[in-house]
């Protein structure tokens, strides 16, 4: 294993007091998944505190342990700080620091972590690259992952998130991007934010963090243009956008979207994708957009995106009913935008009947109903079958005509044994909704096997 840090560096970095001499080489911040030469980070939480864990993570092998509360532990191994939050913001900082290749910042209100994912797919085809696991990027997530990149990155990718407002800034500061790369701007987050207007000046913070060298990369559909380029003219950067009209920087033609993947052109170079939606067309666009302003090779990021799968959550295509119908996983999060989509591509899928099996939209607050009742055409549109669990998508459920009514429950767990008994073989199940709906009381069974009607 390659070393992260030393107790010389930890000790610069942090300003922290550590007796031994020690080699890094991982960070954890949950002991469960600590792997003997990590630096275990006791975090402080609102429902958890990781200082409980130190012994833990001791005896697991962990090299050295950050933490701002000693209590009877006495190891020479503790690394000892003011605050360990601010301790993980400084070895953010310090990697960022010492980093000499080049810095990808993703945000956006749908899509980033596709995004970012199909970038480390593409980057890592190129030269060593290092980015987020999950949808690490958040106030803890940010530092961590540029905490953990290895000391021979080419290539780093950050997927920064938010909220509320001002979320954006601190973190992109400390990203300090060389490409700053916008997916979308929608209604996530409305119900904290209050408009997308709002929502367009967070999501433009990141362009703002750009240096005059540095290159934003946006969609040409956003309709918040003005709002993006205004950064853009604050920081000095080039802004290029990216999509279908005759106005893109990086325009995006030839489309063909198919039940296996999609086909389009991209400057002179044709692009193939092995996985369903025309919203990934999109993503890949951005991800190739990034690619050329840094100069990189678009052959090899290409043929890597033809070999790129999305995963578990994300618009992962499985076999169910011991492979007689289809499970469409989009599981892990949703918007209105994100669940159009998901969408548009239950409708590509052959099937003898498409359900969508649909969870609410969380931090919509008083926009909730209407923002969830705009689903509406698309559902009459591209489902037979509709199943709904959760408060706001009842106002979806009584809304439908009736032939598409399938069952609404108030929770995912009790929608579940609904849907899997309603499957018959040809059957292609549609499932979404956001993370604390927890859709995956859904996924979970179906994949476990379903009953034959």
């Amino acid at each position: 294993m390659n070393t992260l840090w030393t107790s010389a560096q930890l000790r610069a970095a942090t300003h922290g007091m550590l007796d031994a001499e020690v080699v890094v080489t991982g960070i954890s911040i949950d002991t469960r998944s600590l792997e003997p030469g990590d630096l275990f980070i006791a975090l402080q939480g609102e429902n958890s505190n990781g200082h409980a864990h130190v012994q833990a993570a001791l005896a697991k092998g962990a090299s050295c342990v950050m933490v701002h509360e000693a209590g009877d532990v006495s190891d020479p191994r503790l690394l000892r700080v003011a605050d360990t939050m601010e301790g993980l913001r400084a070895l953010g900082h310090a990697a960022r620091a010492r980093f000499t290749g080049k810095m990808v910042g993703v945000t956006g209100s749908v899509g980033k972590t596709t995004t970012k994912n199909m970038l480390h797919c593409a980057l890592a085809s190129i030269g060593p690259t290092h980015a987020a696991i999950a949808s690490y990027n958040n106030h803890w997530g940010v530092p961590l992952t540029l905490a953990r990149m290895p000391r021979d990155t080419a290539f780093c990718v950050a997927e920064i998130g938010m909220n509320h407002r001002g979320e954006i800034a601190p973190l992109a500061a400390m990203v300090q991007p060389d490409i700053a790369v916008i997916t979308t701007i929608g209604s996530a987050h409305l119900g904290h934010m209050g408009s997308v207007e709002a929502i367009a000046e967070e999501k433009s913070d990141l362009i703002g963090a750009l240096s005059a060298q540095g290159v934003a990369i946006v969609p040409d559909d956003t309709g918040m243009e003005s709002i993006l380029a205004a950064a853009a003219a604050r920081s000095g950067c080039r802004i290029a956008r990216v999509g279908l009209s005759a106005e893109a920087s990086y325009r995006l033609t030839a489309l063909e979207t198919g039940a296996e993947g999609s086909q389009f052109r991209f400057t002179n170079h044709d692009i193939v994708l092995s996985a369903p939606g025309s919203h990934l067309i999109r993503n890949a666009g951005l991800v190739l957009a990034t690619i050329d302003a840094l100069g990189l090779s678009l052959d090899k990021a290409a043929a890597a995106l033809a070999l790129w799968r999305p995963g578990a959550g994300r618009g992962q295509v499985q076999p169910i009913l011991g492979g007689q119908a289809a499970l469409l996983d989009e599981s892990y999060n949703a918007s209105v935008l994100s669940i159009r989509a998901a969408l548009e591509t239950l409708a590509l899928m052959p099937a003898k009947r498409r359900i969508a099996v649909l969870g609410d939209i969380r931090e919509l607050g008083e926009f909730a109903e209407r923002e969830h009742l705009a689903l509406l055409p698309n559902l009459m549109a591209h489902a037979d079958l509709v199943f709904c669990c959760c408060p706001h998508m009842r106002h979806v459920f009584d809304a439908l005509a009736e032939e598409k009514r399938g069952v609404w429950q108030p929770d995912a767990a009790s929608l579940a044994p609904f849907v899997q008994s309603n499957l018959k073989a040809g059957d292609v199940v549609l499932v979404k909704g956001s993370l604390g709906s927890r859709m995956r009381d859904i996924v979970t069974p179906l994949l476990a096997g379903g009953v034959s009607a």
